[in-house]
Formats: C-alpha cells, sequence, structure tokens
C-alpha cells in the first residue's frame, strides 16, 4: 500500500528564515512558494520536502484535538480514500482529513496506535519520478 516516499513536511514559526536556511543547505531555492508553504525537490530521486508556517498548523490534526507538531511522512498510495479506510479500520485515528492539496495531489494523515503521525498522498511528482527511472 506504501509505495515510497513522497514528501516530509517540516513546521517552522519563522517561514522566510527558513527558506533561507534550507536553500543554502539544499543549493536551490524552493520551487513551489506560497503564502504559508514552500515546496523543495532535491537530491537522486527529487524528493520533496516541504515547510509549513506554525501559523498553519492549529487548523490541523483537529480531529484528534492535537496541533500538527514535528515532521509529517507522506507516502506514495494510489488510492487515497481506500488507503485511509484501510488505515482507520486497522486501528488508527484520523488526524488530517483527506483533501486536495492542489494540482493532482491528495492526502491525509492518521495517527497510527503508537501516537507516530502517518501521511497519505497520491503524489503525481512520484510517479514522473518512477516512470523516468523507467524510460532508456
Amino acid at each position: 500500500m506504501l509505495r515510497g516516499v513522497t514528501t516530509v513536511r517540516f513546521h517552522t514559526p519563522d517561514l522566510d528564515a527558513a527558506k533561507r536556511w534550507y536553500t543554502e543547505l539544499l543549493g536551490t531555492a524552493p520551487y513551489f512558494d506560497r503564502p504559508g508553504y514552500a515546496e523543495y525537490r532535491f537530491g537522486d530521486h527529487q524528493h520533496e520536502l516541504g515547510l509549513l508556517d506554525t501559523r498553519f498548523t492549529s487548523t490541523l490534526g483537529a480531529h484528534t484535538g492535537t496541533p500538527a507538531a514535528g515532521a509529517v511522512t507522506y507516502w506514495h498510495v494510489d488510492d487515497p480514500a481506500a488507503a485511509l479506510t484501510r488505515l482507520l479500520a486497522l486501528g488508527a485515528t484520523l488526524h488530517e482529513p483527506l483533501r486536495e492539496f492542489g494540482d493532482g495531489f491528495t492526502g491525509a494523515s492518521v495517527v497510527d496506535p503508537f501516537g507516530n503521525v502517518l501521511g497519505i498522498m497520491h503524489n503525481r511528482h512520484y510517479l514522473d519520478v518512477l516512470t523516468s527511472r523507467r524510460q532508456p
């Protein structure tokens, strides 16, 4: 069900400072940048690192009563609704509801029975990287 890591999301109280720091660290500017969120693609597999302003985390995790904290790792799934249903049936609790992140990226997160946040996402970029790796 979990095909591979798509995006790791970090939270920051100072998005501008975090963007400057990660731009220096990664040697590239965010490829996606909007108010409250920036995202980088980097490395051999063009993995994604998202930076979310903590002002927006208070609206996340509303189903558990706890705002998101730490990192959320999103794993690619082919069918986010089916994956979410299965995770809930296995005893996970809803953390962030299934939602459209934009332009073909759909995801949600749950808290597993051991307190870990597990993100799921249908991620076009992940599939594009796989396709490009298969071509000669």
